[in-house]
């Protein structure tokens, strides 16, 4: 074990368990941030994923936001204002734990338009976000309808 222990009780502090993530793909990953530059611009892309595959086209995280608020306006309750505000909110606690460091390669990827396929049984929704070490590869395009 690492860390020091504590005399009185026995107890190792700054030992904790080590955590290993899969490594994403870095071209992907550099697709997505050339889409972030412009948010404007999608690119059609097919993602294959542990639990089938998953096309759309490829939007910018900010496009992703505003789309997931629009989205929810159309909702009745409380509930879907409080949604509405929730990328805004992680935007803004993810900048104040990072500081003044230079954005890293996105860890997230941001589709719209999607059609998902697991088990020969396509879905579509108007939105979705993955884990980009997730994708266990992609390309781009999509299938023919």
């Amino acid at each position: 074990m690492s860390g020091e222990q504590d005399a009185s009780t026995g107890v190792h502090r700054g030992a904790g368990p080590t955590v290993t993530e899969q490594v994403a793909d870095v071209q992907l990953q550099m697709l997505c941030t050339l889409v972030t530059r412009n948010p404007r611009t999608s690119v059609p892309v097919t993602l294959h994923l542990p639990s089938g595959i998953i096309h759309g086209d490829l939007i910018a995280h900010e496009a992703w936001k505003a789309e997931w608020s629009q989205s929810l306006r159309h909702i009745e309750g409380q509930g879907a204002h409080l949604l509405a505000q929730m990328p805004e909110l992680v935007d803004q606690t993810m900048d104040e734990l990072s500081g003044d460091h230079a954005a890293p390669l996105p860890r997230w990827i941001h589709l719209r338009e999607v059609t998902s396929v697991a088990g020969g049984t396509p879905v579509s929704a108007p939105l979705w976000r993955g884990r980009l070490a997730d994708v266990l590869g992609w390309s781009l395009g999509k299938p023919p309808s």
